[in-house]
């Protein structure tokens, strides 16, 4: 009996890290290893891709945007297909940490694969090998000269910013609109990635919800380049 209360405690106990259900929905992408789907922040299991204010440099030493080059590859590698994602735990900013797929497709070991994110060893060695792979055939950011992520956000702190861009909150309904970043970056109801210009027609009444993935730009070019279009017609 005591070896059966023994077994039942212990089921009880690891029960928690495989209960939760896979999330499955159209995502929208907040940056290179994080996606929003349903409200629900998800932050991608075993990798790291670089923050979306973060530069590095390509094989011919130019500076570039490689946090939003990152971003821009998961959004247009998922397209407008569904996503499954497996909840593994939930992290101190309160995104549930998982393996999300397109498919069979493992989203987590392209990121990696393609040159886009590291393996993040901190936590997990699961994606260790692809990072190899990469580095080796010196795709995505392994071509050039970059800091690790991580090392990134630790200078960012050090100089005071405490917070992860891409999980600050609204501090009121509405986001506090930056005078040179009008253009407004809304997800429809279909997911498609839509920006608005001051002054067009639907730009008065889009309201922005940065908990779900939505944002402001502050050129065109940025919000493009983010993965949004503008209207039709």
């Amino acid at each position: 009996m005591r070896t059966a209360a023994r077994l039942f405690a212990l089921s009880l106990y690891v029960a928690p890290a495989y209960a939760a259900e896979p999330i499955t929905g159209r995502p929208s992408v907040t940056d290179g290893d994080t996606l929003v789907i349903r409200d629900i922040r998800i932050r991608l299991h075993g990798i790291d891709a670089p923050e979306s204010a973060q530069t590095c440099q390509d094989k011919a030493g130019k500076d570039y945007r490689c946090g939003q080059a990152a971003a821009l590859a998961l959004a247009d590698y998922i397209g407008e297909a569904t996503v499954t994602c497996e909840p593994r735990d939930t992290d101190r900013y309160g995104r549930t940490v998982a393996v999300c797929r397109k498919g069979h497709e493992d989203l987590n070991a392209w990121m990696v694969r393609q040159g886009h994110a590291v393996a993040y060893r901190r936590y997990a060695e699961d994606y260790a090998a692809v990072e190899g792979e990469a580095k080796a055939a010196k795709r995505g950011i392994w071509a050039g000269v970059f800091e690790m992520p991580s090392d990134w956000r630790r200078a960012k702190r050090e100089a005071g910013d405490e917070e992860r861009p891409e999980i600050r909150l609204p501090k009121a309904s509405a986001p506090v609109e930056n005078a040179d970043c009008q253009i407004k970056g809304n997800i429809s109801a279909k997911g498609e990635k839509i920006y608005h210009l001051p002054g067009s027609s639907s730009y008065a009444k889009t309201r922005i919800n940065e908990t779900s993935g939505e944002r402001m730009f502050c050129s065109e070019d940025e919000a493009k380049a983010a993965g949004w279009r503008p209207p039709r017609g």
